[in-house]
């Protein structure tokens, strides 16, 4: 691998006093898709908000770009997606508004100039939100709401994307979409670092799975994999009568020999 955009090494993390990370190791390469599965409480949405710094480490190492975290400045170089927000928050606000504050941290809080909206424009087309542009996001689906998220997200032209379960709550009609407009991200070089809690379809544009349990790395899975992994992942949610979940239940299938 070519010098990864993001390199987690040992990383620990604590919430509200309880440890959530036990010192997990993640690479992302540049143009590669890795995709977080694991059990409610495995550490998935820690790990992606501990690399944007929404979560501090209490050990263990982060780089983005090959620059630890506490030198990194180019933020705009990373489009981040949290988990079950809304586009809007409460604020009356047009789709296209929601989605040109996604080009802030590139104009540096000048007004938007040409580059800009044309941006803005490409990415509410690429979501398929363009004949909405107009409507308040309040009167958007939780499906709609999303795609607004990520297009804001597009807008800023990242070369790394870091989504926690875009897919949640959003149909498949959407899911569609949206897998549609991350996979021309990626055939434009972009990295992108998701969390699922299935794989849906996003699957044919994954490259490595990576499997948490515990607040640790349970598996990893390459290309052509993640049926495997997606196994792996059922059975963590869904243990059979018995069981003891991730990673015990995992580790007697017998796919972490």
């Amino acid at each position: 691998m070519v010098e990864p955009v993001v390199s987690l090494r040992g990383a620990r993390a604590s919430l509200g006093g309880r440890a959530v990370l036990g010192g997990v190791d993640l690479a992302v390469g540049r143009g590669e898709v890795v995709a977080l599965l694991g059990a409610n409480g495995s550490g998935k949405s820690t790990t992606v908000r501990a690399v944007v710094g929404r979560v501090p480490l209490a050990s263990g190492e982060l780089e983005l770009f090959g620059t630890p975290l506490g030198r990194f400045r180019q933020w705009r170089r990373i489009g981040y997606v949290p988990q079950r927000s809304t586009a809007a928050s409460g604020v009356p606000a047009s789709v296209r508004e929601v989605v040109s504050s996604g080009r802030l941290s590139r104009s540096r809080l000048r007004p938007l100039g040409r580059a800009d909206r044309a941006a803005v424009e490409r990415a509410l087309d690429v979501v398929g939100l363009a004949d909405r542009a107009k409507e308040s996001v309040n009167r958007l689906s939780g499906g709609q709401h999303q795609r607004v998220l990520i297009a804001r997200a597009l807008a800023a032209e990242p070369e790394l994307l870091i989504m926690d379960e875009p897919l949640g709550g959003v149909d498949l009609p959407s899911q569609r979409i949206l897998a549609e407009a991350l996979a021309g991200q990626v055939e434009g070089g972009a990295s992108v670092l998701l969390v699922l809690h299935e794989l849906g379809p996003m699957q044919p544009l994954i490259d490595r799975t990576v499997v948490l349990g515990d607040g640790l790395v349970v598996r990893e899975y390459g290309r052509g994999e993640s049926d495997a992994a997606a196994r792996v992942h059922d059975l963590a949610c869904h243990p059979h009568p018995g069981g003891a979940g991730e990673p015990a239940a995992v580790e007697r299938t017998g796919l972490l020999t």
